[in-house]
């Protein structure tokens, strides 16, 4: 029913910037998450319907802003202040019931994820 595909990842020097999009958000509540080498999942930032209901987890606070364009499908990510520790496989999930969760097993879609890799 629903078909997330992730893009803007890439390599980029600590403190610089980049901006993920994940295509086909639809009427749903999006998060993304994101897995560094050899670390669990871990969640990053979620919105509702409504652009202005929003949560971000605390080390992501102040340098990520999640938004989406429901004219577009379209739910962005972006990454400014970039630090090594960043570097993961980011992913975008969708959740069709109603409510912002950061637990990766509320969310019933995926992206294929897109790596995000930040030199030293």
């Amino acid at each position: 029913q629903v078909q997330l595909v992730e893009s803007g990842g890439g390599l980029v020097q600590a403190g610089g910037s980049l901006r993920l999009s994940c295509a086909a958000s639809g009427r749903t509540f999006m998060g993304w998450f994101r897995q560094p080498p050899g670390k669990e999942r871990e969640f990053v930032a979620a919105i509702s319907w409504i652009p202005g209901n929003t949560y971000y987890a605390d080390f992501v606070k102040g340098r990520f802003t999640i938004s989406r364009d429901n004219a577009k499908n379209t739910v962005y990510l972006q990454m400014n202040s970039l630090k090594p520790e960043d570097t993961a496989v980011y992913y975008c999930a969708a959740k069709s019931s109603l409510g912002i969760s950061t637990m990766s097993r509320e969310y019933d879609y995926w992206g294929q994820g897109t790596q995000v890799t930040v030199s030293s």
